[in-house]
């Protein structure tokens, strides 16, 4: 059960004995982080201490912490590589000044923080914190437990998510499972990986609605006007809608939309690389997933249950336009460049002149990340089937070059140019099978275009991840990326906006 009010989120949990009161005091250790405060309140026996042990123990990552009851000590800390943290009990005090002589403020800095009988001194406790009280439940059974769980301010979301996370797994029958984080992305998402005791698995995914960003342009946000998912309902939609078309996409297992919650089908982690780089069988089989893909009449509105009907949206001109300036406003900084006003506005106009035809092309499902890192090789599976697909919640109506310039010019692995034309002339002898107009020279302009353009957005996502976001490690592709973006620029087609690189960013794809 839970009560919401203004800074406030209850959660009430019955646990049956003393084993699960340990059990949920484990699980709530993964909410907390440096800093944080709990308090532990209940009548004498109520089980304070079994489930401070517990929490103290699983923070600390190891099972033979005795963790004894503080009320003669009045605080015990405990450190490691990973944590500190502060077990308090203010039970023999009179006042919060008494806390002064023991170093109380000082102690208790950048630690987790756990007090029992807090409420003999309230005037310490954080606005932000975490209330959980125990009581006895039923008379019949002495054992069991009523642990009501509150967060106060910050705390209050933090823990309404989490309620939220342990209450879909119950109801969707993956309680009781081996948790293990998989990975996070350059999203904010985060996967797990479950288990139950029987074997079977799958893949959580956590990714809560995104709120909308500032706004750049139009009194629009950038995901708006990139149009990017803001919540699951896309990934739903895709996964069913690309399964329906003879494409190995996960089976959705269970949903929470409104809480941004998915279990899915686990498809391995055999992936499309190797410590060689690409397998050129697997990339084929890509190519020709793609290729089927797009010889299909594809609809523009795909049904979710419970939730209406989702419509893609397009992969217009704006969409396409605020990516590429992500170069502008990134990675010319990480470059330590500067491009005058004027050079801006002269490159927004070439870019929307390649793009012009591009953008009125008869459009498919553009799934936008279709590289190694989201492709996971299914051998027991059959044709295209063998190719899964793990990342298309972003998924636009857009130019079927785009996709093949993702995988093409892959921006987490380099594919070869014999590789990348053996790709093409694959996808374009099936696209030509099923339909004689297809037609190549065309296909070949617009996937130059494509992959110039995406490289020069990456190189803006790339530079951004490692300023805004603290994370350096995508700054290993740059080169990558880099040489990609100069390859696809020689196109005859490209020739005004290479001769912008060149005028305005002298130097740019040099090392260093």
């Amino acid at each position: 059960m839970t009560d919401e009010a203004a800074g406030k989120t209850v959660w009430r949990v019955e646990v049956r004995d003393e084993a699960a009161t340990a059990a949920l005091a484990q699980d709530l250790a993964s909410l907390l982080e440096s800093g944080d405060t709990v308090t532990l309140a209940g009548d004498l026996g109520a089980g304070k201490t079994t489930f401070a042990r517990a929490l103290i123990r699983k923070l600390m990552e190891d099972p033979a912490v005795e963790a004894p009851s503080p009320t003669f000590t009045l605080m015990q800390v405990y450190e490691s590589d990973q944590v500190r943290i502060v077990h308090a009990d203010f039970y023999r005090i009179d006042s919060s000044s008494e806390l002064s002589g023991l170093g109380w403020e000082e102690a208790v800095e950048d630690a987790i923080v756990l007090v029992e009988w807090a409420e003999r001194a309230p005037e310490v406790l954080p606005p932000d914190r975490l209330d959980v009280r125990l009581s006895f439940a039923d008379v019949d059974n002495r054992d069991a437990r009523r642990v009501t769980i509150s967060g106060h301010g910050a705390f209050a979301q933090r823990l309404a998510s989490f309620k939220a996370l342990r209450e879909f797994l119950r109801r969707e029958g993956w309680s009781d499972v081996k948790r293990s984080f998989l990975m996070g992305d350059a999203s904010t998402r985060a996967y797990e990986t479950l288990e139950k005791p029987e074997g079977q698995r799958a893949i959580l995914m956590i990714s809560p609605p995104r709120p909308d960003g500032p706004p750049i342009r139009y009194g629009k946000s950038y995901s708006a006007i990139a149009r990017l998912a803001e919540n699951v309902k896309p990934f739903v939609a895709m996964a069913n809608g690309l399964r329906a078309h003879g494409l190995s996409a996960p089976e959705i297992y269970g949903e929470d939309i409104a809480a941004g919650l998915l279990i899915v089908e686990d498809l391995g982690r055999e992936g499309v690389v190797d410590e060689n780089g690409p397998i050129h069988e697997r990339y084929l089989e890509a190519a020709g997933a793609l290729a089927h893909l797009h010889s299909q009449k594809l609809p523009d509105t795909l049904p979710v249950d419970g939730a209406g009907n989702y419509h893609i949206p397009p992969y217009d001109m704006d969409a396409l336009l605020v990516e590429v300036d992500l170069l502008l406003e990134w990675y010319v900084a990480h470059k330590k460049a500067s491009v005058a006003s004027g050079a801006r506005a002269i490159f927004a106009n070439l870019w929307r002149q390649a793009l012009l035809e591009i953008a009125s092309a008869q459009p498919t499902w553009t799934l936008r990340d279709y590289h190694s890192p989201n492709l996971i090789w299914l051998d027991g599976r059959e044709g295209i089937k063998r190719v899964g697909v793990i990342d298309f919640q972003d998924c636009v109506l857009g130019h079927p070059a785009y996709d093949m310039a993702s995988l093409g010019q892959d921006a987490r692995v380099t594919v070869p140019d014999q590789l990348e034309v053996r790709l093409l002339a694959h996808y374009a002898k099936l696209r030509r099978d099923a339909d004689e107009t297809f037609d190549m020279a065309a296909f070949a302009k617009a996937y130059m275009t494509l992959a110039a353009q995406r490289a020069t957005k990456v190189l803006g996502i790339f530079a951004r991840l490692n300023q805004r976001d603290g994370k350096p490690q995508y700054l290993a592709h740059m080169p990558r990326v880099e040489a990609y973006l100069k390859k696809s620029l020689r196109h005859p087609a490209l020739a005004e906006i290479n001769a912008w690189y060149e005028a305005n960013l002298p130097g740019l794809f040099s090392d260093g």
